[in-house]
């Protein structure tokens, strides 16, 4: 067979359909501009968009913080960042030049109103004197607990009202709340200063290439949504596995666990998107209505059932990390197993699997085909042939693979599983696939919100959560299992999926 040519996609078509849709002008506005997510993701997203050419023509992006810092201050440290994170920094470096100008920093207390209003005169005043319209986005990239008063201040200095001349958007981080209690107060409390069109709450999962693809690969290939459903599909696994251990988030984490930090948005968001029913129209209601139905049609696990649908597990020396509290319960691994009561997924399991200080870290989804129904081929007593499995990787490898039977060269009747496989990398070249933020930070410039999570979303990923939350913390709790760093998880965790006759994909 000849090696295959990798062709590289013509992007520029696309990035001029995505100019069109951006505002003239914008001024992007970053709460907490000296954390770890800003220097990591944000900043360095921001330079490649605007090294490409798809930030809008007049752009100012403030960074926001209680630091004491200065402009240039600030650009040098933001510069560090941006060679160490940005894809492809080496061949834009000279771009730099130009995007340090866009960049400006301002000391503000985070509670205290005149810093605020101090903040909207800047914004004012870059406005008039650049030419900009009064077009805000505003993103909170600090600690969740400072989300209420930074909302609340935004309202109260008059930073969140919009006209027909100019929008102003909000973007929020996860988590949203940490049950569906406080989810609701903050839904209602920032319904109170941004309407829900102005509110964009990110899960980067969702910015994701290989996510979006799975829209694509069910709704533009007529030869698989036929068969995306119980009468062709045995079951499907969901796994986000994480090799990095807590270390020093270990005092946070154990205030959330596993289920808060990985269930309750990622892994049910993936969950709405395998399962979803095709829109009618690919835009934010339409994509949104359709994963709101899915969440709906979720079975709940009541407390009394989380032993027999769920696993809970925790890594050998976790306990031994700084801030957790002595004897602690809490899971960094888990397993669910769902049931989605509709018409088209009636009675197939969904298995949603998480930890850290794993042996791989890999996202990926697993549908597994059910066996076929006749077996003519003479083979082994009690042996059944492999029943075709697709999977979609999300990372690393990001791509997919669909195995099937085929005949073994030979006299006799012995089959072998192969498998066809797509990688982003073999097709499209080397670092194609933009980092997540790069798209959700475009999406929400442009005021699409198809990617972000609604507030009804938010609240029935809750209601799922709750009450597996509730049941781990009484008597009908599962055992609290272990398992050592670097493995694939505790011995619990097979024999959960093999009681049902299943077993995991090898992906760990």
């Amino acid at each position: 067979m000849a090696k295959k040519t990798v062709v590289s996609p013509d992007t520029s078509q696309l990035n001029k359909d995505i100019i069109k849709k951006l505002p003239n002008s914008a001024t992007i506005v970053i709460f907490g501009a000296s954390g770890d997510l800003t220097e990591r993701k944000l900043l360095p997203s921001l330079f490649r968009l605007d090294s490409d050419g798809l930030l809008p023509e007049k752009c100012v992006i403030i960074g926001v913080a209680r630091t004491d810092m200065d402009n240039e201050t600030f650009r040098k440290k933001i510069m560090e960042s941006v060679g160490a994170y940005s894809r492809h920094y080496k061949d834009r470096c000279g771009n730099w030049s130009v995007f340090e100008k866009k960049l400006l920093y301002h000391k503000m207390d985070y509670d205290n109103l005149s810093d605020y209003k101090t903040l909207n005169k800047l914004l004012a005043d870059i406005h008039k004197k650049q030419g900009m319209n009064s077009n805000c986005l505003f993103y909170l990239s600090t600690p969740p607990m400072l989300y209420p008063g930074i909302v609340s201040k935004l309202g109260e200095a008059g930073m969140a009202q919009q006209s027909d001349e100019h929008w102003r958007r909000i973007i929020i981080e996860k988590p949203f709340g940490r049950d569906l209690a406080s989810a609701v107060d903050l839904n209602n409390h920032i319904h109170q200063v941004f309407n829900e069109s102005q509110v964009y709450r990110i899960d980067h999962y969702l910015g994701k290439e290989t996510v979006q693809n799975l829209f694509v690969f069910r709704f533009g290939n007529a030869i698989f949504e036929p068969l995306w459903n119980r009468n062709y599909i045995d079951h499907v696994q969901i796994t986000v596995s994480e090799e990095v251990s807590l270390g020093s988030r270990a005092g946070y984490y154990d205030t959330a666990g596993v289920l808060r930090d990985m269930f309750q948005n990622h892994l049910l968001q993936l969950l709405t998107l395998t399962a979803i029913e095709p829109p009618a129209e690919f835009n934010a209601t339409s994509l949104r209505d359709e994963k709101v139905k899915v969440l709906k049609a979720v079975r709940p696990i009541k407390p009394e059932e989380v032993a027999k649908q769920t696993v809970r597990a925790q890594y050998r020396t976790y306990r031994d990390e700084k801030g957790v509290a002595r004897g602690t319960e809490t899971a960094t691994f888990a397993i669910l197993k769902l049931f989605i009561d509709n018409w088209r997924w009636r009675n197939v399991p969904f298995y949603l699997r998480s930890g850290k200080a794993l042996n791989s870290k890999v996202t990926e989804i697993s549908i597994q085909f059910r066996h076929v129904p006749h077996l003519m081929f003479p083979l082994p007593p009690d042996e059944l042939l492999p029943p075709n499995k697709l999977v979609l990787r999300l990372q690393p490898n990001e791509g997919m693979r669909l195995g099937f039977e085929t005949k073994m060269p030979g006299a006799g009747m012995k089959t072998r599983t192969v498998s066809m496989d797509f990688l982003y990398e073999q097709d499209f070249g080397e670092n194609i696939l933009p980092d997540a933020y790069e798209r959700l930070l475009v999406d929400a410039l442009q005021g699409d919100a198809s990617l972000f999570t609604r507030s009804d979303e938010i609240e029935l990923a809750w209601k799922i959560t709750d009450p597996i939350l509730r049941g781990w913390e009484g008597e009908h709790a599962p055992p609290l299992a272990f398992y050592e760093l670097g493995t694939c998880g505790p011995s619990k965790a097979d024999e959960f999926i093999q009681a049902d006759g299943r077993k995991w994909n090898p992906c760990m």
